[in-house]
């Protein structure tokens, strides 16, 4: 083993995407069939995904990215101009930017420090006026199962919405609303795709509608599509509704993913176990999918470097949302995330990675981290 933080010529990338050889063939054959847009590979997905994760028959909804599930979500809570959510103040930013585009008033809620999830009391003390809140599961974290009782059972039962975004947590699902990804370094990747999963069916049945600009497809198909050929209108258009479809392409590899699923979570397993059996400082909490490696370090910068150095990248992948522009007007104390700001990064996690890869990042932080802490005593 090289001495901490020095040159190797071996790279480890923090991300990848795992496409497997089942979803290439797939999605060839998908190539040279009628349908590349949406069509029957969709239904199949959606259903497939549903007896995988077994939820209620109909309650996914295939779209063509994690931001539009969260999208369609806000749209069937019915969020507007002036309604106050609470939202973590750290997470993606896809999160909380269709918030400020409904001109919402986003009320940032603290994190915990220990799994920088959403600080479920904190939430609570700033939600008499809130008409939802969205729950992340950051870094693959369930955030409802480290939340204060009480506190869930409050919001149920006080008539808010609770949008979960299990963007980063494949396999977690919330009561209400629940917004999942497959953007290229998910889980399961589908180069770009999301599902909203709707536990109630009139939800469900909107979405769908919505996620094709409002137009009901099944009638479209059960009319033989008439109108393109007798140029009569079969069907109106209550909604406005967004082109969030998905394709035969995604749902391809959606699929073939999804017969890889128990494989995915147990190599993304291993590696997280290795990094803890290296005594890494990792964030964790119940219920976790790794969906990232997340660490809590002292002298971040210096870590980093002497990170890259031995050729392992590391990035924070996310920062607190009122660092940026379109959030400053809803900035406000909050010292969870004040007290972790200078400290948390993310190391390699991937289904690319091998257990010897797992093992050289572990070690090489390990060492550096404990370089780190004799410098700091000395």
């Amino acid at each position: 083993m090289p001495a901490a933080g020095t040159g190797t010529g071996r790279k480890v990338v923090i991300a990848h995407p795992y496409v497997p050889e089942s979803a290439i063939a797939a999605v060839v054959e998908v190539l040279r069939g009628r349908f590349i847009g949406q069509g029957p590979l969709v239904d199949k997905f959606e259903r497939e995904f549903e007896k995988v994760f077994d939820l209620p028959e109909g309650s996914a909804v295939a779209v063509n990215s994690g931001t539009a599930a969260l999208e369609l979500a806000y749209d069937l809570v019915g969020l507007g101009p002036g309604d106050e959510v609470l939202t973590p103040i750290l997470t993606c930013t896809a999160t909380n930017i269709p918030l400020v585009r409904r001109h919402c008033k986003v009320v940032f809620s603290d994190i915990r420090q220990d799994t920088l999830t959403i600080d479920w009391n904190d939430a609570l003390s700033k939600s008499s006026a809130a008409r939802a809140i969205v729950s992340v599961n950051l870094h693959g974290i369930n955030a409802a199962y480290v939340a204060n009782g009480d506190a869930i059972r409050r919001f149920h039962f006080s008539g808010l919405r609770v949008i979960t975004d299990a963007c980063q947590s494949l396999g977690q699902f919330g009561y209400d609303l629940t917004a999942c990804s497959f953007q290229a370094i998910k889980h399961i990747s589908t180069g770009d795709g999301g599902m909203l999963i709707c536990h109630n069916p009139d939800d469900a049945a909107k979405a769908r509608l919505w996620r094709w600009f409002g137009i009901d497809r099944t009638k479209k198909l059960s009319n033989d599509w008439q109108p393109y050929k007798n140029r009569q209108i079969l069907f109106d258009i209550d909604y406005p509704g967004y082109k969030f479809q998905m394709t035969d392409i995604a749902a391809a590899m959606g699929l073939a993913g999804l017969g890889e699923y128990p494989a995915i979570m147990q190599a993304r397993e291993t590696i997280f176990n290795i990094y803890k059996a290296c005594g890494l400082p990792l964030v964790d909490g119940p219920d976790n999918t790794y969906g990232y490696a997340c660490l809590l370090v002292d002298n971040r910068d210096e870590f980093c470097s002497r990170m890259n150095s031995a050729g392992i990248e590391t990035n924070v992948m996310h920062v607190r949302n009122d660092a940026y522009k379109i959030f400053h007007p809803f900035r406000t104390r909050l010292p969870g995330m004040d007290a972790v700001e200078d400290r948390y990064i993310c190391i390699p996690m991937h289904n690319r990675m091998s257990s010897a890869d797992a093992i050289y990042v572990g070690e090489i932080a390990r060492r550096i981290l404990e370089d780190i802490c004799h410098t700091r005593d000395t």
